[in-house]
This record gives structure tokens, C-alpha cells and sequence, in this order.
């Protein structure tokens, strides 16, 4: 175990494109990325005793991603979504439940591993169920810094659910369309002004990171009350399973690395870009997403995110300064 481990919790699975089959899931996608930008990373999910899920621990040890705390269930099947897509290249699942990573443990094991762990990622589909959702709460004990990438599926999302993600969450990821849900239900402004929304929704949750994609519209980011947005990269899209994945890695990486907000959204943009322009979350050419070694003026002196544990509670974001990433 690396002492500076992230751990990637929740659904691993496979993905049923028009052009075959992928193994995916948000955290699996992340962790690859992760990996992928020289992070040291381990899954944390539950595969079937079955020939998909012996194929699924194969494929995450080839990335480099540690499989340790990968499960195996006896029983329940090894997770399967299938996915349609738009002419926009947009994408509608169909996931299959109940499946393994419906059941993840909380052993003895992976409580170790996560009290200390630098990072902890995790979603809100994985908690569709009463036993995952309570291991990945479980490990919101740990002192490392939670990142929430809310990831709402009908019907599986649970207001409530994500209500408690965001009280623990250091760092969110959110699609724009997923930031207008949570306007609509915890109260937040509404677009068309997302800035009002995003400040909003730090202030009530005490998230001092908050990163928004747009799809074709590009990102945008909220750190310590600064705000940063991308247009993003014209491209040809093939589809944008796991685009906003590709892009939170290459976020966390940047956060770790000190890097200054313009050229850290940028670098996530622009991973996120090309996973656009693949097929499947993770292109087979895995070396093509590393994201280009921020040089030393694009670096901070500020230290790695503050976790919310290393907060007093009474510290809220403060209001919104704006700025514009180049390129």
C-alpha cells in the first residue's frame, strides 16, 4: 500500500456500447485516470464469481490499478449496463440490479486501507443499495480528503443520499444538468446564472472545490471562492461515457500537484476532450490521457485541498471572484 493511496469506491461493471464491450463504472474510470496520471490507486467494489468478473480483475490489474479490495460475491452477478446513445453522442443506461457491487463489505481490510488513504472518490449510484451505501459511509471516517462525484441514474437517485454525500464531500463533481437537480431540491439559485448556484451550494455544504461540466459547453470550476471556467475543445464526439471521469482524475491530480486553477481546468478539459472522442470510458491508447506536467508558473504554493476534518466547522466559502481560463 502506497502511502499516498487513492481509493476509488463503488460500481465496477460493464458497459454494453454500440461498439462492443467495456469495462466501466464511474470509480473504475476515475481510478484508471488516475493511474493513468502517475497516481497510486486501488478499486474498492465487489465483481460476481463468474466469467465477467474474472475477466473484470484481469482488466483492472492490466491499468495498473490495485485489485485487492475488489470482492467477490458467491452469489449476485457481476455488474452490466447496457447503453444506448443520442445523435449527440449523449448516453441513456440501463443498468442491471441487483448485481455484486450492490453488496461491497466493509472489512476489516478496507477500513485500514481508508483511514489512511489520501483520497477517498465516491458516487451516489453505489449507494443505491442499504449495504453499499453503508460501507461507503462508513469510510467517510477516515481523515482523507471525500470526493463526491454525484452521478444520478433514474431511478436510482436519493435526495437524502446525496443530501449526506455533500455534508462529507470535500471536493464535488457535478454535470449541469445534475447542478440543476440540486438546485431544485436543497433550494440553490438556478441557472442561467451557475456561478449563483455553485456558490451557493459550497456555502451550504462547506465544499471548498466544486467542478462543473458542460459537454460540448466545456467546465468549470469553484476553489476557495474563485471561479474559473474552460469553453472547452471543439471535437468530434463519439460518445461521453466516462469524458466527465477522465476529466474529475485529471482535477484531483492537478489539486494534488499544486496546479493553478487556469491551467488545471485546462489540462482536465482537454483529457476529457479525448476521452469524448473514444469509444468507451477508457481508450486503449491509456497513455494518450496523461495530462501534459504543469510546468513551475503554472504551479501554487498553496498546499493540497483542505479536508472538511481540518476545518472548523464554521468556515463557509467565500463569495465569488471571476476569471476565465486561456485556451
Amino acid at each position: 500500500m502506497a502511502a499516498s493511496e487513492i481509493l476509488c469506491v463503488g460500481e465496477l461493471l460493464w458497459d454494453a456500447l454500440p461498439a462492443g464491450l467495456f469495462l466501466g463504472g464511474s470509480p473504475f474510470n476515475v481510478a484508471c485516470h488516475l493511474r493513468a496520471a502517475g497516481q497510486p490507486v486501488a478499486m474498492v467494489s465487489r465483481v460476481g464469481r463468474d466469467r465477467l468478473g474474472e475477466e473484470a480483475l484481469r482488466r483492472v490489474a492490466r491499468y495498473g490499478v490495485g485489485t485487492d479490495l475488489v470482492q467477490v460475491d458467491p452469489v449476485l452477478p457481476t455488474g452490466f449496463v447496457g447503453v444506448t446513445l443520442d445523435d449527440a453522442g449523449r448516453p441513456d443506461f440501463e443498468i442491471v440490479s441487483p448485481a455484486a457491487w450492490d453488496a461491497i463489505e466493509p472489512s476489516d481490510a478496507l477500513v485500514r486501507r481508508a483511514a489512511a488513504a489520501r483520497a477517498i472518490v465516491f458516487g451516489s449510484l453505489a449507494q443505491r443499495s442499504a449495504a453499499s451505501r453503508h460501507t461507503i459511509q462508513r469510510l467517510w471516517d477516515s481523515p482523507a480528503l471525500m470526493v463526491f462525484a454525484v452521478n444520478l441514474r433514474a431511478p436510482h437517485d436519493d435526495r437524502e443520499v446525496v443530501r449526506q454525500s455533500l455534508h462529507r464531500a470535500d471536493v464535488v463533481k457535478v454535470t449541469e444538468e445534475e447542478l440543476r437537480q440540486l438546485a431544485a431540491w436543497f433550494h440553490l439559485p438556478g441557472a442561467p446564472r451557475t456561478v449563483e448556484t455553485v456558490a451557493a451550494l459550497a456555502r451550504t455544504f462547506d465544499c471548498r472545490t466544486v467542478c462543473v461540466t458542460r459537454g460540448r459547453e466545456g467546465a468549470a470550476l469553484w476553489r476557495d471562492g474563485k471561479w474559473t471556467e474552460h469553453p472547452g475543445f471543439t471535437i468530434e464526439v463519439r460518445d461521453f461515457v466516462g469524458a466527465g471521469d477522465a476529466f474529475l482524475a485529471v482535477l484531483l491530480a492537478g489539486l494534488f500537484a499544486g496546479v493553478d486553477d487556469h491551467a488545471l481546468l485546462q489540462h482536465a478539459a482537454l483529457i476529457g476532450a479525448y476521452v469524448a472522442t473514444q469509444s468507451g470510458a477508457v481508450p486503449a491508447d491509456q497513455h494518450a490521457m496523461v495530462a501534459p506536467v504543469p510546468d513551475a508558473a503554472e504551479r501554487q504554493t498553496a498546499p493540497a485541498p483542505a479536508r472538511k476534518r481540518d476545518r472548523p466547522p464554521e468556515g463557509k466559502a467565500r463569495g465569488p471572484r471571476r476569471g476565465r481560463a486561456g485556451g
